[in-house]
């Protein structure tokens, strides 16, 4: 229905609308569109690190200083290799894609509920590192619980390896980040242990006296993480190859904690480098 009125010369035309476009317009508010491709999502921080737990559509990405990021992958977010795209159906993703120990690079976008992963990418050799820690080791272990409970095995049975050599990283108080000289003397530890056959490490972390028992205990532990993903990433040390890691604390220090200098030498990670005594022949 329209209605004419004439007010100070001016003709205003007024047109009501009907009853079901009201009612349409009160319950269909305007949306703004989210996607994780477009631009109504502002960018996220650039991720690294290892994958180290998977939950449905959220995976969690450990850098190398041990901080941990939760990611959402959705249907539109891209995997990519060397070899170019895997697709982006999220099934075929958490099955043949996303497996926990594998290296990725993700690029993000802030989303409402956390942090969407719009592209994730990961080398070759890291997927098929990554597929035979799952799948079993050498010993074709049908599931990687059993793989995971022979590598605990070996923990048990430590007296039976020889050290070959051990390399400590030190840290700032109350820190678990690694020094850039740290990290060279790393990558020349896994180089060296590489050309050892059969050769395993055995990571373990320390702190000086500072602090509770409770809080050194999750920083050895963290320290020891750190150096685990290094060694893992930068360095490319098979995950297969290494023994379960721990953290002692204040546990088995080199120098008293009496002094500055004392506390600075426990404040450490050892890397061990292992072989088992029935194949080394050195000993």
């Amino acid at each position: 229905m329209k209605f004419v009125t004439k007010r100070l010369g001016i003709l205003i035309l007024l047109a009501t609308p009907s009853a079901g476009s009201l009612y349409a317009q009160q319950q269909e508010p305007a949306q703004p569109a989210i996607t994780v491709t477009g631009a109504a999502m502002p960018a996220g921080p650039e991720v690294k690190g290892i994958i180290s737990a998977r939950n449905d559509e959220k995976i969690k990405v450990t850098a190398v200083d041990g901080t941990s990021t939760v990611l959402i992958v959705t249907d539109d977010t891209k995997i990519a290799s060397g070899g170019g795209l895997f697709g982006s159906s999220r099934g075929k993703l958490t099955a043949d894609g996303l497996l926990n120990g594998l290296p990725v690079t993700v690029k993000t976008l802030q989303g409402p509920n956390g942090l969407i992963a719009s592209q994730i990418t990961f080398r070759n050799n890291d997927l098929k590192t990554a597929r035979m820690i799952r799948n079993g080791t050498a010993q074709q272990f049908d599931e990687q619980a059993a793989a995971t409970a022979a590598l605990r095995s070996r923990m048990g049975d430590i007296d039976k390896y020889n050290i070959k050599s051990t390399t400590n990283v030190y840290f700032d108080t109350g820190r678990a980040v690694i020094s850039p000289s740290a990290k060279a003397e790393l990558c020349a530890t896994a180089a060296q242990a590489e050309a050892t056959e059969n050769a395993l490490m055995l990571v373990v972390g320390y702190t000086d006296s500072v602090g509770s028992e409770e809080m050194n205990q999750a920083l050895s532990e963290k320290r020891a993480s750190s150096v685990i993903n290094y060694l893992q990433q930068a360095c490319r040390w098979k995950p297969y190859r290494m023994l379960t890691p721990t953290g002692m604390a204040e546990s088995d220090p080199l120098a008293s904690n009496d002094t500055p200098e004392g506390k600075a030498q426990n404040r450490r990670v050892s890397v061990n480098v292992l072989v088992s005594k029935s194949v080394d022949v050195g000993m």
